[in-house]
């Protein structure tokens, strides 16, 4: 990287972990979180002094990524009934929970995934949101809706025996 890179380098040590974040939430997997970030900021690199909004222009370049990956090898994911078997079990609640959410977000939509993780995980407003999603507040505002009905319901209806003792996040009440 050049020396002179107009302030790339600070940025990316600032912020590099709310964006892991965000593209943890979107991917569910760390690995690919990595991956989704490297590939934004390169992406960005190129056009770093032309960004107004460098966190608003990255999300917006994750999530398209993310959608296009998503788009490109759904076709080769294999859905099953069964998870695999793990190396390490870890029989805490919060684990459990955890997973059981990330079993219901994947689920949905990429898009609507998109609006749920920038609207809850990265607690953007609704504007914002709509503005890096490239549409309008009531689009997102649906989406959210519809994808918080959606997981509510996963949840609600997943086997009690699955998740002893897990709390089902209450209506209005977000798990994240």
């Amino acid at each position: 990287m050049a020396s002179d890179d107009g302030g790339f380098r600070e940025f990316v040590e600032a912020r590099y972990p709310d964006l892991l974040r965000v593209a943890y939430h979107l991917t569910g997997s760390a690995d690919d979180a990595e991956d989704l970030v490297q590939g934004a900021l390169v992406k960005v690199l190129r056009r770093w002094r032309r960004v107004d909004e460098p966190m608003a222009y990255l999300r917006r370049v994750m999530v398209n990524q993310h959608i296009t990956g998503w788009r490109r090898h759904r076709a080769r994911e294999v859905v099953t009934a069964l998870l695999p078997e793990r190396q390490v079990r870890d029989v805490a609640d919060r684990v459990t929970e955890r997973e059981a959410l990330w079993q219901a977000m994947r689920t949905l939509a990429p898009r609507t995934r998109a609006v749920i993780v920038l609207r809850y995980v990265a607690d953007l407003p609704e504007a914002e949101v709509a503005e890096t999603l490239g549409c309008s507040v009531g689009s997102v505002k649906s989406r959210a809706s519809r994808g918080l009905a959606r997981l509510r319901t996963a949840l609600e209806s997943r086997p009690r025996s699955a998740a002893p003792g897990a709390v089902t996040p209450a209506r209005g009440h977000h798990a994240f």
